[in-house]
């Protein structure tokens, strides 16, 4: 998983390094990529310190054991003060715990393929992608049915929940920004951002039920 998402990004022009415990997969990822590795264990602050901790944006810990993840995101945010960390959480049960002792962006793989699976065989109009910001956001995806109350509506024209905010709509093989004059029809898919609490509300504004 490292390696992969290193590769994306430095493909988007990010400058990158990797603590990695293996000494031979560090050789085989110095020959392949163009990111400072080190031979290291992510949870000893010295390869950290190794790695330009200091002056990373990001720090995202993707190993398979959440121990490690947790160690690392909590290194990276009381001693090294990294703005924003990013853990992988293996096992489901853990995303709370990651959530309550600050990791920014708890990733739990399982859920997020659940998700996915979930949108692709339900007929559902609303699934929840994503939750961040430690359990208080939610990234939502609403599929406007016939009878939603917005169908030809102008965003202008319709009330949303405070605190939501909507961040695309997929019409066919259309991506769009929604602005004040655009109007919605049936069959969008509309990407939204709001507070976990508002969901409801978000739902009734768009959907017209729950």
């Amino acid at each position: 998983m490292g390696y992969f998402l290193a590769t994306h990004l430095i493909q988007d022009k990010h400058s990158v390094a990797l603590v990695e415990k293996d000494s031979a997969l560090c050789d085989q990822l110095a020959q392949e990529l163009k990111a400072l590795i080190i031979n290291g264990d992510g949870c000893d602050p010295h390869y950290l310190e190794e790695a330009g901790i200091e002056h990373a944006d990001v720090v995202a810990a993707v190993t398979g054991d959440d121990e490690d993840n947790l160690v690392i995101c909590q290194l990276a945010k009381e001693r090294f003060y990294v703005r924003r960390t990013v853990a992988r959480v293996n096992d489901p049960k853990n995303e709370r715990v990651f959530n309550e002792l600050g990791v920014d962006v708890p990733i739990d793989a399982t859920a997020i393929l659940a998700k996915i699976i979930e949108e692709e065989v339900s007929f559902s109009d609303f699934v929840s992608l994503l939750s961040f910001k430690r359990g208080k956001l939610s990234l939502v995806r609403l599929d406007l049915p016939p009878e939603s109350p917005v169908i030809n509506k102008a965003l202008k024209d319709i009330r949303l929940p405070e605190q939501a905010v909507l961040l695309s709509i997929i019409r066919g093989q259309e991506v769009i920004i929604p602005k004040g004059d655009t109007v919605f029809k049936v069959g969008d898919d509309v990407i939204a951002l709001t507070f976990i609490e508002n969901e409801k509300q978000l739902i009734l504004s768009l959907i017209g039920t729950i």
